[in-house]
């Protein structure tokens, strides 16, 4: 591709492609491509100039081989970037911002004065309109204070000051709904779903796939604990399926052959196989953007008493107007008045300022769901931690296999990483891993798995009922037997690793152990979030509590909880929480899910189970801790940030309120500072609430 560079910096260039301007798509296209590229940092692609902006990392001439490679017709791009690119959007609300003001002033050039004057007049029916609505709902809000200050002006023949409030209102509007929906579609964008592989059935048996290869009518297994990657129809077993992130509804849905599933939504028990009926741009984006819109419930309460104080004070200001003509009779100072309200600027600062810090947080690879977790996140005195795979590294390894059978060790782990792979665990994840690396293949030996949430997994290789999971599940709970002349050996295996019990027939046959260290920055996380106010800080594991004490020391916490299952976990979360204690759980398995509803907000770690990842009110996807740190400064910086907003709005309009009736200020510039100020705190709390030298990890 052709280029020119307009202007270059270090590190920094802008180019220019050999065209008047680009279509959406291609715009999109181009930009994908360009950050496909480790090296870039950032890439910003200007469709009306046909403009690039790229920051990058690298020789500036790598940059350059980039762009003479590109082709619009060679770039595969998946459908959901275009889905969700936001590109129309916003050339949507700028042509209606530039439209507006040329509307506005081209009429002052061209039109007579006595036909501008009837425009006024029949506009002002639409807002009196408005105003007289909001009487017929029984409620009184902005849009009447509006109606009866641009009916004042008509009415005294002020047509002048009329034309200009509605010119403002109008720009006003414009800007409050882009600015709102440009920060519900980022948040939206980072939400959207990804799945990268999904079990499908073939004529073949299972085969583990890339989810971007499946297409209409194919067939995909979806087990327990794992999402839905595609909308589609049951055609084989019945599940219990979480549908929160789609309906809102709180307990898992019954489904069964014949029923229709969604994308997204997880199955909390059972084994289904679907067909696709629709892959990509099937509409997810849309649904969650209406999710985001629609949940009420979702919001803080400091953004939930902004709104009621907003809709109470509006009766006040049409009482002071009153006060006004009724102490002055001055019809200007009246409407000067009236073109002052608090609850506009409470209305769109607040939630602005809470979906810009979602956005912030999405940033650092941090999912929230809604404002009133981040407020609980701000307010926490109490974290509690899962062990394995939360306070220990994601990435669990197998150290060895120890034979209790005339089977070998290979064969022994062949056997267990053919149970293990269908289910979303570290430890799982740790044999199939062992088992990838010796080359052993594992194909389907057995009949259905059955996954014992906090336990194993049981199911038959032939003839023979296999179970492989914890001491609790294999010993006490299945009966297992050590052979007799075998226990001496058992007896001796070693406590510094945690141990994954493999039998059959009630014999055990194989001890796996595996080495599970602490994640190097869990010490210094620990001594943030004491300083950042946490008074409790907690471990929860269901491992054994010798190996529980030893991380919990190394990682500084006082308070642990050794081989629990995962309803203490929740039990010991709902006591806090009764003793006036504000709790967040932080958690990475099926097992955590339990804890992870009971808590104020519940965080799930990044490779978690797909069904703690729904389950949970905030999710991290960077592999580091540090991303707690960050998310509490940004929870406490967002607090303060809707104190400030609440302080201003009200100094800053009572202030103008009082110019107002003073006649310092006439209606139109009221009615100008008030819309500025309103859009400009808007823009403000769209600003990033950490400063850029106090990052502490960013995805």
């Amino acid at each position: 591709m052709k280029f020119t560079i307009k202007h270059e910096i270090r590190n920094r260039i802008r180019i220019h492609l050999p065209m008047k301007r680009m279509t959406f798509r291609e715009a999109d296209i181009f930009e994908y491509y360009l950050k496909s590229f480790s090296e870039i940092r950032e890439a910003k692609v200007y469709e009306r100039t046909a403009d690039a902006v790229i920051v990058f990392d690298c020789d500036r001439m790598r940059i350059i081989d980039y762009v003479k490679e590109f082709s619009f017709e060679t770039v595969s791009v998946p459908e959901n970037v275009f889905e969700t690119s936001g590109r129309e959007v916003s050339a949507y609300y700028y042509d209606r911002l530039v439209t507006t003001v040329i509307l506005h002033y081209g009429k002052r050039l061209i039109l007579p004065l006595d036909i501008r004057r009837l425009w006024v007049m029949l506009k002002t029916v639409k807002y009196a309109w408005r105003g007289i609505k909001t009487l017929k709902n029984r409620h009184m809000q902005v849009e009447l204070l509006d109606a009866i200050a641009i009916t004042a002006s008509v009415l005294t023949k002020d047509y002048n000051t009329a034309s200009a409030v509605m010119f403002l209102l109008k720009i006003g509007d414009t800007l409050e709904e882009w600015t709102h929906k440009r920060s519900v579609d980022d948040l939206a964008r980072r939400m959207s779903l990804n799945i990268d592989k999904v079990w499908m059935l073939t004529e073949d048996g299972e085969v583990l796939e890339d989810s971007s290869k499946v297409r209409c009518k194919d067939r995909v297994i979806v087990r327990m604990g794992n999402m839905i990657p595609f909308d589609g129809e049951v055609i084989d077993g019945e599940a219990m399926v979480n549908q929160a992130s789609m309906t809102g509804e709180s307990v898992a849905v019954h489904k069964s052959v014949g029923m229709s599933v969604f994308a997204g939504t997880v199955v909390e028990d059972g084994e289904i196989v679907i067909t696709v009926t629709q892959t990509e741009g099937c509409g997810r984006f849309d649904k969650i953007v209406k999710m985001i819109e629609e949940s009420e419930k979702l919001k803080s309460s400091l953004e939930s008493k902004a709104e009621r104080l907003a809709d109470k004070l509006v009766p006040y200001t049409l009482l002071g107007s009153g006060l006004t003509w009724f102490l002055s009779r001055n019809v200007t100072k009246t409407v000067s008045v009236l073109m002052v309200d608090y609850s506009c600027a409470l209305k769109m600062a607040m939630p602005i300022s809470v979906l810009s810090a979602i956005k912030e947080a999405s940033e650092y690879n941090i999912t929230v769901k809604g404002g009133k977790f981040l407020e609980a996140v701000a307010e926490a005195d109490t974290i509690v931690f899962d062990k394995t795979g939360t306070l220990t590294k994601a990435c669990p390894t197998v150290v060895r296999v120890v034979s209790f059978n005339k089977e070998s060790e290979d064969e022994l782990l062949r056997q267990a990483a053919c149970l293990e792979e269908h289910f979303p665990h570290s430890v799982a994840r740790a044999v199939v891993g062992a088992a990838a690396q010796k080359a052993l293949l594992h194909e389907e030996l057995h009949t259905n798995v059955e996954y014992i949430v906090a336990h194993g997994i049981a199911s038959k290789i032939g003839d023979e009922r296999v179970v492989i999971g914890s001491f609790h599940f294999v010993f006490e709970d299945e009966g297992v037997c050590i052979p007799e002349e075998q226990e001496e050996k058992f007896n001796r295996l070693p406590d510094e690793y945690s141990h994954l019990y493999f039998a059959k027939n009630g014999i055990l046959c194989a001890v796996i152990l595996i080495e599970d260290p602490m994640r190097d920055e869990v010490k210094t996380v620990v001594e943030k979030l004491r300083k950042q106010g946490f008074e409790h800080i907690v471990m929860m594991t269901g491992d054994s509590g010798k190996t529980a004490r030893k991380i919990a020391a190394e990682a500084g916490i006082t308070e642990v909880y050794a081989e629990v299952l995962p309803e203490d976990k929740a039990k010991y979360i709902e006591k806090a929480k009764a003793d006036g204690r504000r709790v967040i759980m932080v958690g990475d398995g099926i097992n955590d899910s339990p804890a992870l509803s009971a808590s104020d907000a519940g965080i799930a770690i990044s490779d978690g189970a797909e069904i703690a990842r729904q389950i949970a009110d905030i999710t991290m996807g960077s592999d580091n801790l540090e991303s707690l740190v960050t998310l509490r400064k940004i929870s406490s910086m967002l607090m303060k940030r809707i104190r400030f907003n609440y302080r201003t709005i009200v100094g800053f309009n009572t202030a103008l309120i009082t110019l107002g009736v003073i006649g310092v200020l006439p209606p139109a510039t009221s009615a100008m500072l008030h819309n500025s100020s309103t859009v400009a705190l808007g823009l403000k709390s769209m600003t990033d609430l950490l400063p850029k030298e106090d990052l502490e990890i960013r995805a």
